[in-house]
């Protein structure tokens, strides 16, 4: 692997200015958190290596599709159960897919 877990933290706090991540009051601190999940995906993307790029990206893909859609699944339930309506964008999300 290319990237250190190290440095794959300091990437993800960069990302993490444009979408910044809600830690709450849980009782964790932040950095030790992201380098947790550095390591998690540094560890997953060695036992990537002997895949072919088309089969690592393709992978990798998967992989980040099922966070994002486990998150917006989190991130909905979790305003339903504050009895907040979801933004905009959410709920014409939601309407569209309803549509499919």
């Amino acid at each position: 692997m290319t990237i250190t877990p190290e440095v794959l933290q300091v990437l993800m706090k960069e990302v993490e200015n444009e979408d910044p991540i809600d830690f709450g009051d849980l009782p964790f601190q932040e950095d030790a958190l992201r380098l947790l999940v550095a390591n998690h995906l540094c560890e997953m993307a060695e036992k990537l290596e002997n895949f072919s790029v088309e089969d690592r990206q393709i992978t990798l893909m998967a992989v980040a599709a099922k966070l994002v859609l486990e998150n917006l699944v989190l991130h909905v339930q979790l305003l339903r159960q504050h009895g907040i309506p979801l933004s905009q964008d959410v709920a014409s999300l939601l309407r569209r897919l309803g549509k499919e």
